[in-house]
C-alpha cells in the first residue's frame, strides 16, 4: 500500500472534519457535540468504538487479522475560551475557540482510523484511538486511564502529535525529541492574611500589600539560587490581587502562578521551597500564609526507542530532511504525559502554521490562530505508517 496516496485519497475529508469540529468548540472535560460528531463519522465508515467519561471520551478500535500488540493513537479534542477573529467561513461563532488546534488533531486521528480499517488485512493485533477532553484544563487523559483506556487490551505503544508551531521546526517537517519533550506543569496560590486597617494608619493593622512583594522577590531565587544550575525549572508569578481603593490597606492579597519542571526531585523541592519562604516571611510580620500547590500534569517523557522507530517510520515515507530532532524541550505542558507514563510512546511535532502573505503567523492560543490544512496528510500518513509498522512486527 502507497500510504501517501491512500491519505491523500480521503485529504478532502480529513479537512472537513477539521472544519466541522472548528464549528462547534467546547471546553475542558465537557465535549458532548464534539464526541458525537465523532462517534458518527466512526459508525459511517463501520468502525468500533467505546465511550468513557460519561460519553465525553470515546475510544476507537481496530482490530487487525490475527491477535497481537496494540498501538495507541492519542488525539486531544477540547477548545479554549477565546473569542475566535481568523475571519474563517467555518469560524466558531460561540465564544469559544479551537486556537490549539486540537479540531486538526481530532481530523487527522479521524482519517487515520479510516484508512487503517479499510486495510486491517495488513496488521495483526489493533489500533485504538483516543479522542480525548480536556487536556488544556483539567486534564482528561488521567480520568480516561482510570476508565480503563490502556487495558483490554493493554496498550503495548503510544503515538501523539501536535500541530501548529509549538518548537521551531521548519513548515512542514517535523520534529521529535527523546527523553524530556515538555514540562510538568504545577499551580501555586499565596494568600496572606494580614488586618485590614486605615492607609494613614498602617501601625494599628497588619499590612499584608509589603508582605507578598518580599514573597515574590523571594520566589525569584528560587530557581536561580536554589536549584542546580544544570536542573530545567522555572517559576513565574502570573497574578497578584489585592486591595480594593486608595486609602484602605486589606486584609488580604494573594498571588498565583506557575511552576515548570523536568525532575520529579526537583518538582518537589520547589513545592517545598515555595511552602518554607511564603510561611516564615509571613510569620516574620506576624501574618498567616496559606499556601496551595497543586501538582497538575507530569512532565511529557518520551521513550528513546518509540521515539526513534516514529523518527524511522517517517523518514521511509518522506525522506531524511523532513525529520528534526530538538535540542531542547518546550516550558508548555501536556497531559499526554500521563499515557506516556503507561506504556512506551511518542509525542512530536508537525510543523504547520498558516503563515500568511506578509509572513506573519499567529501563535497557539492567539484569537487568529490558525493551521495550513494542507499538511494534515503528513500526521495522519505518520500515524498510518507507525501503526503498520508497530504491529506488522518491526522491533521496537
Amino acid at each position: 500500500m502507497n500510504i501517501i496516496e491512500e491519505v491523500k485519497r480521503i485529504e478532502s475529508k480529513i479537512i472537513g472534519f477539521r472544519h466541522d469540529l472548528h464549528k462547534i468548540p467546547e471546553l475542558q472535560n465537557e465535549l458532548p457535540m464534539t464526541m458525537a460528531y465523532i462517534r458518527d463519522v466512526l459508525e459511517s465508515y463501520g468502525i468500533s468504538y467505546f465511550s468513557l467519561m460519561d460519553g465525553n471520551a470515546t475510544v476507537a478500535i481496530i482490530e487487525g487479522k490475527n491477535p497481537g500488540k496494540c498501538l495507541a493513537i492519542r488525539a486531544d479534542a477540547d477548545a479554549l475560551p477565546i473569542q475566535e477573529e481568523t475571519g474563517l467561513p467555518f469560524a466558531s461563532e460561540n465564544g469559544c475557540m479551537h486556537a490549539c488546534g486540537h479540531d486538526a488533531h481530532t481530523a487527522m486521528a479521524l482519517g487515520a482510523a479510516i484508512i487503517l480499517n479499510e486495510h486491517k488485512d495488513l496488521f495483526d493485533g489493533c489500533v485504538k484511538v483516543f479522542f480525548q477532553p480536556g487536556e488544556e484544563y483539567p486534564g482528561g487523559a488521567l480520568p480516561m486511564i482510570e476508565e480503563g483506556c490502556m487495558d483490554n487490551p493493554k496498550v503495548d505503544g503510544i503515538v501523539g502529535l501536535h500541530n501548529g508551531i509549538l518548537f521551531p521546526v521548519s513548515p512542514g517537517h517535523i520534529g521529535v525529541k527523546a527523553g524530556p519533550m515538555m514540562a510538568a506543569m504545577d499551580r501555586f496560590k499565596v494568600t496572606i492574611i494580614g488586618r485590614g486597617t486605615h492607609g494613614a494608619t498602617p501601625h494599628l493593622g497588619a499590612d499584608p500589600i509589603p508582605c507578598i512583594c518580599e514573597i515574590v522577590n523571594s520566589l525569584q531565587k528560587i530557581v536561580s539560587r536554589m536549584i542546580n544550575p544544570l536542573d530545567q525549572a522555572l517559576l513565574s508569578v502570573c497574578q497578584i490581587h489585592g486591595g480594593f481603593t486608595q486609602n484602605i490597606i486589606p486584609d488580604e492579597v494573594f498571588i498565583e502562578g506557575t511552576v515548570r519542571t523536568f525532575d520529579e526531585k526537583v518538582r518537589n523541592d520547589i513545592k517545598r521551597y515555595v511552602n518554607e519562604i511564603s510561611t516564615n516571611i509571613a510569620k516574620a510580620y506576624n501574618m498567616r500564609a496559606d499556601v496551595e500547590y497543586d501538582f497538575k500534569y507530569p512532565a511529557v517523557i518520551n521513550d528513546n526507542e518509540f521515539t526513534n522507530f516514529v523518527a524511522n517510520s517517517a523518514k521511509e515515507l518522506f525522506g531524511e530532511e523532513v525529520v528534526e530532532y530538538l535540542d531542547r524541550p518546550s516550558l508548555g505542558g501536556d497531559d499526554v504525559a500521563y499515557f506516556l507514563k503507561e506504556a512506551k510512546g511518542t509525542y512530536f511535532s508537525l510543523s504547520n502554521p498558516k503563515i500568511y502573505p506578509d509572513g506573519k503567523f499567529y501563535p497557539h492560543h492567539n484569537p487568529k490562530f490558525d493551521v495550513d490544512e494542507s499538511k494534515f496528510y503528513i500526521g495522519t500518513s505518520i500515524f498510518v505508517k507507525a501503526a503498520l509498522d508497530f504491529l506488522g512486527g518491526k522491533n521496537v
